[in-house]
C-alpha cells in the first residue's frame, strides 16, 4: 500500500494493489458519471478507480461488473457507500496535480491508456461517428475541491475539467482512432467532482474563474502526465507513427502515389522510399507535417483568403522541397496527380520528394 497526501485537510490518496481511492473523513459531495454510484450529486468518503487486470476475461466483468468492483472495494473494507470507476489502465501510472490559492485547493488524479499502454488507441473526437466492437482506453479523473461550490457551480466544474481534458490531449497531438482528428478523449471515460463544503459559496466554475483556473490548471497537467506515464515516448513519437495516427500510414501514401504514371514507381519501391526519407530527413518530416496542418484546416474550412486557389498554392509549396535540395530536376504539370487520392499539400510535397530522387543525381536514393 502506498498513501499520498492530498493539500485537503482529512483526505488521502491511496493505492492499493489494482485499487487507487481518495478517502475522506467527512462526507465529500460528488457529481459524476462513475459506473457505481455514479451519476446526480453523491455523498461519500470514498472514490475509487479500479483497475480491471488482465486475469479479468473480458466476458467475466460485462456479465457482472458489479461483483468485480464490490469485490475490489472490499480491500479497503468498503460496502456500497462508495463511488466507483473502471477502468484499463494502470492505476500505478496515475498522476497527482495540486494547487492551492488562499483557502481554495484543489487535487486533481489522472489515469489513462489501455492494457497496452495506448491511449492513442481507443481514443476520439466527440460529434464523429464511430463504430467499435472492443471497449477500451480509458482516461479516469478525479477533481477534489476544497472550497463550497455550489451545486450548479460543481457541474461547471465537471464542464472545464472536461475541456481542461481535451486541451491535455490536444498539446500531445493525442488522435482520433476513428477519422485521425484531434482527440477528445476516450470512448470509455469517467469522472468524479467532489467538494468538501468548507468555506464561503462559489458560484461560478467556468475556466475564467478562480476556481475554474484551479481545475483547469490541476486537470490539464494531470492528463498530460498521466498518458506521457504510460506511454514514455508519448511527446517524442515518430513522423511514422503521427503520420499513421492520422490516417496516412507510409502503405497508404506509397500506394497512392504509384497512381501517378508519370512517376513510373511501384509501390514496392516507393515504400521504403518514403519510409527512410521521412526517417533521416529532418527537412521531409517537417514539411510534411506543414503539409498536413494545411490539408487539415482546408478539410475544417479554414482557408484563408490569402491562400487564393487551393490546387495552385499547394503546387507551389510542394515544391519548397526542391530549394532544399541539389537536384534540378524539372517538374511539370501533369494530370496523372489526379488520380492520387491524397490531400491536395500531402500530395504536392511527396510528389516533389519522389521526382527529386527520380532525377540522375538522385537516383539511388530509391533503392
Amino acid at each position: 500500500m502506498k498513501q499520498f497526501e492530498l493539500p485537503v485537510a482529512g483526505t488521502k490518496l491511496i493505492l492499493r494493489e489494482n485499487v487507487l481511492a481518495v478517502l475522506s473523513d467527512a462526507p465529500l459531495t460528488t457529481v459524476s458519471s462513475a459506473f457505481h454510484n455514479g451519476g446526480g450529486l453523491r455523498k461519500t468518503n470514498a472514490i475509487l478507480n479500479v483497475e480491471v487486470l488482465k486475469s479479468c476475461s473480458d466476458r467475466l466483468l460485462h456479465g457482472n461488473p458489479e461483483l468485480y468492483i464490490m469485490d475490489s472495494a472490499e480491500k479497503f473494507g468498503l460496502k456500497e457507500s462508495f463511488i466507483g470507476m473502471v477502468t484499463a489502465a494502470s492505476v500505478e501510472n496515475f498522476a497527482l496535480v495540486s494547487k492551492k490559492e488562499g483557502e481554495l485547493a484543489v487535487s486533481a488524479i489522472a489515469t489513462a491508456s489501455d492494457n497496452e499502454g495506448n491511449t492513442c488507441n481507443y481514443s476520439e473526437s466527440a460529434g464523429e461517428p464511430i463504430v467499435t466492437e472492443k471497449i477500451e482506453g480509458t482516461i479516469n479523473i478525479i477533481v477534489v475541491i476544497d472550497g463550497n461550490p455550489t451545486e450548479s457551480c460543481l457541474v461547471g466544474s465537471l464542464i472545464t475539467m472536461t475541456e481542461a481534458k481535451a486541451a491535455g490531449l490536444s498539446e500531445l497531438d493525442i488522435r482520433s482512432r476513428y477519422s485521425g482528428q484531434l482527440a477528445t478523449g476516450t470512448i470509455t471515460d469517467a469522472a468524479v467532482v467532489g467538494k468538501t463544503g468548507r468555506g464561503p459559496e462559489i458560484v461560478y466554475g467556468g475556466p475564467a474563474s478562480k476556481l475554474g483556473q484551479l481545475v483547469g490548471y490541476c486537470t490539464r497537467k494531470a492528463v498530460k502526465e498521466a498518458v506521457m506515464r504510460a506511454a514514455e515516448c508519448m511527446s517524442c513519437r515518430s513522423i511514422i507513427a503521427r503520420l499513421k495516427e492520422r490516417h496516412f500510414p507510409i502503405e497508404k501514401m506509397a500506394r497512392e502515389l504509384s497512381k501517378n504514371s508519370d512517376l513510373k514507381v511501384d509501390k514496392e519501391t516507393l515504400g521504403p522510399y518514403l519510409d527512410k526519407t521521412l526517417r533521416n530527413d529532418p527537412v521531409a518530416a517537417s514539411i510534411v507535417l506543414a503539409a498536413l496542418k494545411m490539408d487539415e484546416d482546408i478539410e475544417k474550412g479554414l482557408i484563408p483568403p490569402e491562400l487564393n486557389k487551393i490546387e495552385e498554392t499547394s503546387k507551389k509549396f510542394g515544391e519548397i522541397f526542391r530549394s532544399f535540395q541539389t537536384s534540378s530536376a524539372a517538374f511539370t504539370d501533369s494530370t496523372s496527380l489526379d488520380a492520387v487520392n491524397l490531400p491536395p499539400f500531402l500530395k504536392q510535397v511527396l510528389t516533389s520528394m519522389v521526382k527529386n530522387a527520380l532525377s540522375v543525381e538522385k537516383t539511388e536514393n530509391l533503392k
